[in-house]
């Protein structure tokens, strides 16, 4: 019988994680399944403890899940516990084992995909929630010179500053504050423009844009984002959207389980073809 993953979250249906999975066990010869698992919005544990009672192996975690599966792990990753956040979680024995993927992820994407290098560069970062606190560190660890974190609440900006400005330097910027300061990669992690929604303006100064820049969108879709199309309408030189990201934090999780790291190419062409 195949070894049982998941993909759990609330809503699910939209979820890419299935195809990409499945792709990766057919590259690397996994017996394995993966399907999707919707959880009632108070019901994520009970969701979980079932799925392990069944035989599950592991579940990649996404929205609005990611902060309670920290909670249900009985040991975490430093990157997890950074994060406070978990995207990923591995049957170990009796008991979950968590991590936080996405910063890797996001990293594998810009360095390896986009050829988006964030050495020395200053980077801006819109928003504050779970999702930016698992990729400051990793950007930090790739040699980025600085990270401002913008966010309407200021308190969620000044907390994430607070947990990472020990590992380099990391400063809260209110929105309405960037002012003359300008950043080479522009990462949107807000909501906004998330689903499709339109957008008629972000909250943030678009000065923060340096000649060149580089916009990333964490949300991923197959057109144009909002945030894309402000950015390009604002200085950026080039934008991407988050699928990248996707496939690539898959890839960690998959090599997480199995101990083998598949390919990410031939899955942007299954997904996106011709790219």
């Amino acid at each position: 019988m195949p070894d049982k993953y998941a993909v759990i979250g609330n809503p699910i249906a939209h979820s890419k994680s299935p195809i990409i999975q499945a792709a990766f066990a057919e590259a690397t010869g996994q017996d394995m399944s993966y399907e999707r698992l919707l959880a009632p919005l108070d019901g994520f544990r009970a969701t979980v403890e079932r799925f392990a009672a069944e035989g599950g192996k592991g579940l990649n975690v996404t929205i609005p899940f990611k902060l309670e599966a920290f909670d249900v792990a009985a040991a975490a990753t430093e990157r997890a516990t950074l994060a406070g956040a978990v995207n990923t979680l591995k049957r170990v024995g009796d008991a979950w084992h968590a991590d936080n993927t996405d910063g890797v992820g996001l990293v594998r994407d810009l360095v390896s995909n986009l050829g988006v290098d964030p050495r020395g560069r200053a980077i801006a970062i819109l928003g504050a929630g779970g999702a930016v606190r698992g990729i400051v560190k990793p950007l930090l660890d790739a040699g980025a010179a600085s990270i401002a974190v913008s966010n309407r609440t200021m308190a969620k900006a000044d907390a994430v500053a607070a947990t990472f400005s020990r590992y380099g330097r990391v400063e809260a910027v209110a929105p309405d504050a960037f002012g003359g300061r300008r950043h080479a990669i522009v990462i949107n992690a807000t909501a906004l423009g998330m689903g499709g929604a339109a957008v008629d303006r972000f909250p943030f100064d678009a000065a923060i844009f340096a000649p060149g820049a580089f916009a990333y969108d964490l949300i991923y879709s197959d057109v144009p984002t909002a945030f894309m199309r402000w950015a390009l309408g604002h200085g950026a030189a080039r934008a991407s959207d988050g699928m990248g990201m996707l496939i690539e934090q898959a890839a960690e999780s998959f090599a997480l389980w199995r101990g083998v790291r598949p390919g990410t190419r031939p899955v942007f062409a299954l997904l996106r073809p011709g790219t």
